[in-house]
């Protein structure tokens, strides 16, 4: 008899190719459009800031000399530097610069993986492990909520995300090693930034300029927020509890038990001896400095990617000097090259994943809101459907659009200075407060960080974590739909009480 063959979700990859197929045809059927710019200024913790945004009335078809509307088309090929179908991996991964978009995450992802690699072959990090499995026999179920509250905690304050992949890279193998597994270390990390990400009241990179390009006082509506963020935390602490006690009990029900095998293979700390010495010591202290000048650059100099890839270059070279001082694990200063080139080549996939979702984009003619793209006329013709809505709908519709429309623009600061500027004046038509405005923007933007595949931070965190997109959207979906549930709730009591 045949075995029974169940379907498997595509590799990340295939899904990602498939959408930009789509995006490709989209260009010969939605004609383009842009809009005019212009700079907003406002204040924040004393300061003016300014940023440039969308004039929401300004939106105008592109049209030929003959006054029809262009449709952009994709070539197939493109030369000269230019975007088309099979062009779209390296215009993805060369787009931006050092301060996001693709190119600067992906240096990110491969200098933390490089920096870990050196740290991961001191074997400090699996002596450190022993040492608290030790210490927390019989309550190792009491990491999970303390560790998913501190995220959700740094993810509210400073708009930690991208900081989870190196965080996933040390707890995930803790969590397979305590009986757990991978997903599990993937919800107390990265899931829970984005749970205190989404429900902030006052992240500098979304509230704050969402809140300033739409003319609200900035750090305003602090309470409701405050409210929303202990409900969304205590829930998602629940949840992981829920599965993470389920898995203690038969790891085999874990969608990622076969991809554990990775951490169970090369951190089986059964066979290992207990032996933490003063070097392993050196290293976990340097890791954790570390971790406190990364939280430190972000909170006090505003510190991003650069910044915190060198930070964490510098831990790395740190703890390899230790390991090679000490003779930890018997390395030799050419096993700190090795293990860079081994933890850079871990998260290669996450990296190149970044460049192909950023491909998506490009193909659709860009997310500058004053150069022609179908991206463009997509965010208007949302916006005027929006506008003829109720207001309670209209204020729910704000939110599944903004939800949307992060697949396509990640970036929380980059998507609040393209939809803001259109979604506060819709809001004012639509009798929904511009606070309950920026609100929807905050739960769409933040909440489908945890699902969508052009994540760059999500991609990174799955990498280090070893599990394929397709099986963390199995995973995923009961918790996607748990979080859309509290924010339809959510976005209804703001509307109501005109928030």
């Amino acid at each position: 008899m045949k075995e029974k063959q169940s379907w498997k979700v595509p590799h990340t990859f295939v899904i990602v190719f498939f959408v930009v197929v789509l995006a490709a045809v989209l260009t010969y059927v939605v004609p383009a459009g842009q809009f005019e710019t212009e700079e907003v200024t406002y204040t924040q913790d004393g300061e003016e800031s300014t940023r440039t945004v969308l004039d929401p009335d300004s939106f105008s078809y592109v049209t030929d000399d003959n006054g029809d509307q262009v449709r952009q088309g994709t070539a197939l090929f493109e030369d000269g530097g230019g975007a088309g179908f099979l062009n779209y991996v390296f215009e993805g991964l060369v787009s931006g610069d050092k301060w996001g978009s693709a190119v600067g995450v992906v240096a990110f992802i491969l200098i933390i993986g490089g920096a870990f690699g050196i740290i991961l072959r001191t074997r400090a990090i699996e002596q450190g492990i022993l040492k608290v499995i030790d210490k927390t026999k019989g309550r190792e179920i009491l990491i999970i909520p303390v560790m998913f509250f501190l995220f959700s905690l740094g993810g509210a304050v400073f708009g930690m995300g991208e900081e989870a992949i190196a965080f996933a890279i040390i707890l995930v193998p803790l969590m397979v090693a305590l009986g757990y597994d991978a997903i599990t270390g993937v919800m107390i990390t990265y899931v829970a930034t984005q749970v205190g990400f989404a429900t902030s009241w006052m992240n500098p990179f979304s509230v704050a300029i969402a809140q300033g390009v739409s003319d609200v006082p900035v750090l305003s509506g602090a309470p409701f927020r405050i409210a929303m963020w202990l409900v969304f935390t205590l829930v998602g602490i629940i949840f992981t509890w829920i599965y993470a006690s389920k898995i203690k009990k038969d790891p085999k029900k874990s969608l990622s038990y076969e991809t554990d095998a990775y951490f169970r293979k090369n951190g089986d700390l059964k066979d290992l001896q207990a032996n933490f010495t003063f070097g392993h010591a050196l290293v976990v202290l340097t890791l954790i400095a570390g971790i406190g000048w990364v939280i430190w650059g972000v909170i006090e100099r505003a510190y991003y990617i650069p910044e915190i890839a060198s930070q964490f270059f510098t831990m790395g070279l740190v703890a390899g000097i230790i390991g090679v001082m000490f003779k930890l694990n018997n390395m030799k200063v050419d096993d700190i090259a090795e293990g860079f080139i081994e933890g850079a080549k871990d998260l290669l996939p996450a990296a190149l994943i970044v460049g192909m979702a950023k491909g998506i984009v490009i193909i659709l003619g860009g997310d500058s809101p004053d150069a022609p793209s179908v991206l463009n006329t997509m965010l208007y013709g949302a916006g005027q459907a929006i506008g003829d809505l109720p207001s309670a709908l209209s204020a729910w519709f704000m939110y599944a659009f903004q939800s949307v429309f992060n697949f396509f623009v990640v970036s929380g600061s980059g998507q609040a200075a393209l939809t803001m500027p259109l979604m506060a004046p819709l809001a004012d038509i639509a009798g929904v407060t511009r606070q309950t405005a920026v609100l929807a923007f905050q739960l769409g933007d933040g909440l489908t960080n945890i699902f969508v595949p052009t994540s760059a931070a999500l991609l990174g965190t799955l990498g280090a974590a070893r599990i394929d997109w397709g099986t963390w959207a199995r995973f995923i979906w009961k918790f996607m739909l748990l979080l859309v549930g509290l924010a339809t709730i959510f976005m209804i009591i703001a509307s109501v009480i005109n928030f």
